[in-house]
């Protein structure tokens, strides 16, 4: 029998790591993350704030619904209101979760609340016993508790559990702490509460100092039993503790922490896939674990020790967290079924109707490249999930643009809309991109401002497809959009047509 302790995996990606700028997801998307962490084996999913506002209220609901196989969390502060909207989002859930919140350090206290500790305390105890009113599983989390004075946060701490919960987190809520200052608290907390055996601790770190995956180590190691994370680290500011990142640690290095959790590894890469493509937010090529060199090696030495022996310069197999040995998997001649299968096993869920523009797109990119690779397959998948759209949508029939030195660019654009088609023909503008910006703008009647524009090869080799991303403002408000193709004016088309598409339809 296993000795090892069982740490729960809290992902908090669709609430704190949404909250990073540029990350707002809608409903559709929510969901396919929730559905992918239920794959990849989580714990517990905090699906959103529902008092925040009316669209975080309707994902928890929906999530409830839909999602069975892991806890589904609320975030509520401590007043009646919070929680009651919470637990309207929640009750349908098969495992509620009701997760409130109050601020307890020095700072927070004087210049936020202007409340005394005494009554932090009993705003507390109101709160959780509210909570408890409604389901068991409870969470509650004093705010700041890195920089709050230990004396008063065991008082809390105790107060917390003693009124019903059953997890108490302790949040660096600003990225303040240490690892050694955090292992600190968590044992303080550990060996001054009377009641701490009737909790579970968590911990929730912030990556203001780099330290967020550190600080939970180190509160792994003295007892914590809950860490709150995202998928590739995102959230507030700098983010926050990273979900591949700890979860490998404590794997890999089992015989120092002899704890380990349900994750299933071989989905960390499919699901980060997933989430950099919904948020925008691109994974850094050497982010540790799910970065595109996180297993590459270019050095002589390291290559010649890695023929020889593997572990001479790995300490994971690339196997283990969602990589294949090769990348070329699928040809021109591959069929619909095999297709499907690749794109389940990296993570995407896909209707039968999406699968089948899947595999129409599959088949016209396996004619023009070589090699198809998992980026490409990857890359039409989104496409056809983040494009699909309705009758109502604009979508691309076909261009033509023309541009030289010295040569005014040339653009002839038709774009759909419902049963109609709209051509555009200019001569304008200051290159390819800027003349299929103002071609769209002439057609769809919006006038847009890019705030953000990128574009990078979404797979290898010199017939790699081009993924753009982009962010456009109209009427003062920011769309995020996405395109792909083998030809980089036509990403940039249909990323403004993706965009274009999340403006709200003015009645």
């Amino acid at each position: 029998m296993s000795d090892k302790r069982s740490i729960k995996i809290f992902d908090t990606t669709l609430r704190d790591g949404e909250q990073s700028p540029g990350a707002s997801m809608n409903l559709e998307e929510k969901l396919k993350i929730a559905h992918a962490l239920v794959d990849l084996g989580v714990d517990i999913i905090e699906a959103g704030f529902p008092i925040a506002s009316p669209g975080d209220f309707e994902a928890v609901r929906e999530i409830s619904s839909a999602i069975t196989g892991a806890t589904i969390c609320g975030l509520a502060r401590c007043n009646e209101k919070d929680i009651d909207r919470a637990w309207e989002a929640l009750k349908q859930a098969h495992q509620p979760r009701i997760h409130v919140f109050l601020a307890t350090s020095a700072i927070h206290r004087e210049f936020k609340l202007k409340m005394t500790r005494e009554e932090i305390i009993e705003r507390a105890i109101a709160g959780v016993q509210r909570a408890v009113g409604y389901c068991d599983d409870i969470e509650f989390s004093p705010e700041d508790a890195a920089r709050t004075e230990i004396d008063f946060l065991c008082q809390v701490v105790e107060a917390a559990i003693g009124a019903g919960a059953t997890t108490v987190n302790i949040p660096d809520t600003v990225g303040y702490a240490t690892p050694a200052h955090m292992g600190k608290v968590i044992a303080e907390l550990m060996n001054r509460v009377p009641n701490i055996d009737k909790a579970t601790i968590s911990v929730h770190c912030h990556n203001d100092l780099g330290l967020a995956v550190a600080n939970s180590l180190a509160a792994i190691e003295n007892g914590a039993g809950q860490i709150e994370c995202t998928i590739n680290g995102i959230g507030e500011r700098a983010g926050n503790c990273s979900l591949e990142e700890v979860v490998m640690a404590l794997r890999t290095r089992s015989d120092y922490y002899h704890a380990d959790t349900r994750v299933d590894s071989t989905r960390l890469v499919p699901t980060s896939r997933l989430v950099a493509g919904i948020t925008g937010l691109l994974v850094q090529r050497n982010k540790a674990i799910v970065g595109r060199n996180a297993f590459a090696h270019e050095a002589g030495i390291h290559q010649d020790g890695m023929l020889k022996e593997r572990t001479t310069y790995e300490i994971m197999r690339p196997e283990d967290v969602g990589f294949n040995k090769t990348e070329l998997v699928l040809g021109k001649h591959s069929g619909r079924a095999a297709l499907a299968d690749r794109a389940k096993a990296m993570g995407f869920h896909l209707t039968g109707e999406q699968l089948q523009d899947v595999f129409e797109e599959f088949k016209v990119l396996a004619d023009k490249k070589k090699e198809i690779y998992d980026g490409d397959i990857a890359a039409l998948v989104k496409k056809a999930i983040r494009q699909g759209g309705d009758d109502d949508d604009w979508t691309l029939v076909n261009f033509q643009v023309t541009c030289g030195t010295d040569q005014t660019p040339q653009a002839r654009l038709t774009l759909r809309k419902g049963d109609q088609e709209f051509t555009e023909e200019l001569s304008d503008g200051d290159g390819p991109v800027d003349v299929a910006f103002l071609a769209t703008e002439r057609i769809t009647g919006m006038k847009l401002i890019c705030k953000d524009y990128a574009v990078r090869s979404a797979s290898l080799g010199h017939d790699a497809q081009g993924e753009v991303t982009l962010e456009i403002e109209h009427d003062g408000v920011a769309y995020r959009g996405r395109g792909v193709s083998t030809d980089t004016v036509e990403a940039t088309i249909r990323a403004i047509l993706n965009a274009i598409n999340r403006v709200p339809i003015q009645s």
